[in-house]
């Protein structure tokens, strides 16, 4: 029985929540085009009962700190480095080798680390070979495993690879489980998915999801949310002409929401405004980010 936590590091956009969601076969972690859409560390287990259990952990997009949010969010990439047993560390193609090694580097891992090249189907000529002989001679890389996340292209051959370098050991989670998250959580992260897809670069990043209520009655579950944002302005485009946007981001939220927790779904939700909430300490712990 190997077991062990399999953690992912990259720069914003490599890839790491599609890798997630594509090695689980659940939606575990939220996607989008932009960047910095993953905010917290997020856990996921795959169990073969008797053979493994393999607890990974998505980790926010590495970056340079502007707003006490940003710390926080650096703050779960510092305690996925404490408790690897292994590291996949993800690089887009087609991104410049130097900085994604700088990054690297700068981590110090300590474990073996499998560099795992994505996006393969969308490389430019020669970008493949070039990134295999730029990794191969750097100390972290044991192994280097070409992949498209998005595509399900070799995921099979990186599941070999990490079952063959973790530690023996039982399992630390029950094999029914599939996060130590609670569902509230991935309530939360949907419904800030949908905000991400329906408003440009500006929004999403001034806005924050808050569960309040998650009651299961006989025949729905009913959901009471709160969308924070930094300002009026911010709050008129949630809400949109006639309450549009604020609709829109419901309805594609609940369907979703309803796809995840198999139950039929009544979701309300409110916009607040919350000045300078991502630079304030009490707001960020109240709205999860410890």
């Amino acid at each position: 029985m190997k077991s062990g936590f399999v953690n992912i590091f990259g720069r914003p956009n490599a890839g790491k929540s599609t890798l997630l969601n594509a090695l689980i076969g659940e939606k575990m972690a939220i996607v989008s085009p932009k960047v910095q859409t993953t905010r917290h560390r997020i856990k996921a287990f795959l169990n073969k009962p008797g053979e493994y259990q393999i607890i990974f952990s998505d980790t926010p997009g590495i970056i340079d700190p502007r707003y006490k949010l940003h710390e926080k969010m650096m703050g779960s990439v510092k305690s996925a480095l404490e408790d690897a047993d292994l590291a996949l560390l993800i690089v887009d193609a087609n991104e410049n080798l130097e900085e994604v090694d700088a990054i690297f580097s700068s981590l110090h891992l300590k474990v073996p680390c499998i560099v795992v090249l994505n996006k393969i189907d969308e490389a430019a000529n020669g970008k493949i070979a070039l990134a295999e002989t730029f990794f191969a001679e750097k100390p972290y890389c044991k192994q280097l495993v070409k992949i498209s996340a998005l595509q399900k292209v070799h995921l099979n051959k990186l599941l070999e690879a990490i079952i063959k370098l973790l530690p023996e050991g039982s399992s630390f989670y029950s094999e029914d489980d599939l996060s130590d998250l609670p569902t509230k959580f991935f309530v939360g992260e949907i419904i800030r998915e949908k905000i991400y897809e329906l408003f440009g670069d500006e929004i999403p990043y001034h806005t924050a999801v808050m569960v309040n209520e998650f009651k299961e009655k006989e025949s729905l579950v009913k959901i009471q949310a709160d969308i924070i944002v930094n300002r009026e302005t911010q709050k008129a485009i949630i809400i949109g002409d006639r309450g549009k946007m604020i609709k829109q981001i419901g309805m594609n939220a609940r369907a979703d929401i309803e796809a995840f927790i198999r139950q039929k779904v009544f979701l309300e939700l409110f916009v607040k405004v919350r000045p300078k909430w991502r630079d304030n300490e009490l707001q960020l712990k109240e709205y999860g980010y410890n």
